[in-house]
């Protein structure tokens, strides 16, 4: 018997992929709203430019919900480009501590987690597909 012998976990491949969807999902859905209250309530835009303002966002959770779905390594490596990036905007951008404290909190993070949790989902997929 194996001490670290690669098992086959089906039930936590799932969910690694079920939450990684949430994390991107919910994600897009937070930057939709937020970028249709921006527009709506600082900006005085009217609905319809709103509402083309907030299609980039959603468009880009569609995407990475399409490549996470098909290719997750591809969409794990990058989400965590993408959280990576955050932070170079931020200190190239010279972000004070509560703009990095909520930019971390609701982009990079979340983004860094579900990357993780493509990542963890295809090893395990790789490790059940070795053992079949």
């Amino acid at each position: 018997m194996e001490l670290l012998a690669k098992v086959c976990k089906t039930e936590e491949m799932n969910l690694e992929r079920l939450f990684a969807r949430i994390f991107v999902a919910a994600g897009g859905l937070f930057w939709v709203a937020g970028v249709l209250g921006m527009d709506l309530g600082y900006r005085d835009k009217g609905v319809f430019e709103a509402a083309q303002s907030a299609a980039i966002p959603l468009a880009i959770t569609v995407l990475a919900l399409a490549i996470g779905w098909f290719y997750e390594n591809l969409a794990g490596v990058l989400l965590l480009a993408g959280s990576v990036g955050v932070v170079v905007w931020g200190v190239v951008a010279g972000w004070e501590s509560g703009v990095w404290f909520i930019m971390m909190a609701v982009l990079a993070a979340p983004m860094l987690i579900a990357g993780v949790l493509f990542l963890l989902a295809a090893r395990m997929q790789r490790i059940c597909e070795l053992r079949g």
